[in-house]
């Protein structure tokens, strides 16, 4: 069964155009700020999940993009990180169902560190053009929840006012998208909108009928 997210891909290229621009913007009002370069790779380390229609399109584009000996180096890389997001998560909840404070736990998720499996050993992204959005927002003041987030190697000063990127807000776009995704397939899976994973687990993810629970999907029976 062929299926055909391009809709989808389409309106999530429309919310990628947005942060690019949202970006270039920042940049041109504060150039002395915004310090990223080519191989600058503090944002290649930060541990951040994806919305469906997100992890769809980056396993899509990584699926056309990659082959033989160098796809097989992208999900052994994928592998290692996978395992250690899965340790990071772990350790979060465990600290949060201890009773630890919630936002606390959010402080210390945002410095943990976890090499992208895109980031080849020149320290350049192997997907670069198809990065995610966080990806593409992270070197310009950011928000989540009202927690404020800027990149370690900035020229942000803390305390003074900058324009700030809601992340919430580009979140719900996304959740948007997915939900509109979801309800397109006959899916037994109703609340897989809901599905948040890290770039590691959508390059691994086979998003086949399967997978995706689509409920009149049939074995291929021609002969």
């Amino acid at each position: 069964m062929e299926l055909d997210f391009t809709p989808y891909f389409e309106q999530y290229k429309a919310i990628v155009k947005m942060a690019d621009e949202v970006f270039i913007r920042v940049k041109t009002e504060h150039p002395d700020c915004v310090k990223c370069e080519i191989k600058c790779a503090d944002c290649c380390h930060a541990v951040f999940d994806m919305t469906l229609v997100e992890a769809i399109y980056i396993n899509f584009q990584f699926n056309n993009s990659f082959q033989g000996r160098e796809r097989g180096l992208v999900l052994e890389r994928a592998n290692r990180a996978d395992r250690k997001v899965h340790m990071i998560k772990r350790k979060a909840y465990k600290d949060v169902q201890a009773g630890k404070n919630e936002v606390d736990v959010l402080m210390e998720l945002a410095g943990e560190r976890c090499r992208c499996a895109l980031l080849n050993d020149d320290d350049l992204c192997d997907l670069y053009a198809h990065r995610p959005i966080t990806c593409r927002l992270y070197g310009i003041p950011t928000s989540v929840g009202g927690i404020a987030h800027t990149c370690g190697q900035t020229g942000f000063i803390e305390g003074q006012q900058y324009p700030s990127v809601n992340l919430d807000t580009i979140q719900q776009k996304l959740f948007a998208v997915s939900q509109e995704l979801v309800a397109s397939l006959k899916t037994k899976h109703v609340k897989m909108a809901d599905i948040l994973m890290p770039v590691s687990m959508a390059i691994l993810t086979d998003f086949d009928p399967e997978y995706l629970g689509i409920i009149d999907a049939k074995p291929d029976t021609d002969k």
